[in-house]
């Protein structure tokens, strides 16, 4: 799985980048989220998704959806997991809203606030409230809504206790009950002290 492209950004547009790295240019698909965070930038790093398209239950293609952000990358997938929203669908839910704003409204249960999403209607935003709230959950919501200066080191820390087989819910209490005890942690800190409790 390619899970990030660092280079030029040869050509960009609101709904994809052609990021040049290593000789090879990268059709990325993004959000207007994502558009609006790197449209001046002539280089960087876009975190990747790998999504598969399928025709009569057969590969009929790859597409790769870009982020400028992980919180936005996790709820892509998050989005992507619910039964009926293909992955062009999630890019347009998050071309339509800021993510601060989709998870304020799933948490809120505003479905009037998601039906404005063109292809939304009022099942598939009911599914969407029902099937991603919990997974979303407080802390999540916490880290996508209040971000702070000690967010980064947060969401590393987390993504390294994962790889370490963690489970993801009980990494994310364990990094809300240490993170207000120390605004400064390093990661190497926060994660040691978080593997004696976990």
């Amino acid at each position: 799985m390619i899970a990030f492209l660092r280079g030029n950004f040869v050509h960009k547009t609101p709904a994809q980048v052609i990021v040049e790295t290593g000789g090879i240019g990268y059709l990325v698909r993004i959000s207007l989220h994502t558009y609006g965070q790197i449209q001046d930038l002539p280089t960087g790093t876009l975190l990747t998704s790998l999504m598969v398209r399928t025709e009569n239950q057969s590969v009929s293609g790859f597409d790769l959806y870009g982020f400028a952000e992980e919180q936005e990358r996790d709820l892509f997938e998050k989005l992507y997991s619910v039964s009926g929203i293909s992955a062009a669908t999630a890019r347009v839910i998050l071309s339509s809203l800021r993510p601060q704003e989709v998870v304020q409204a799933i948490l809120t249960e505003n479905e009037a606030a998601i039906q404005r999403i063109k292809g939304i209607g009022p099942k598939l935003a009911k599914r969407m409230i029902l099937e991603l709230k919990d997974k979303i959950g407080k802390t999540s919501a916490e880290d996508v809504l209040l971000p702070s200066a000690g967010h980064t080191v947060r969401q590393e820390a987390l993504t390294a206790l994962q790889a370490l087989g963690f489970n993801k819910q009980a990494v994310e209490k364990e990094l809300s009950r240490l993170m207000p005890q120390k605004p400064d942690w390093s990661l190497e800190g926060l994660i040691k002290e978080a593997l004696r409790h976990l």
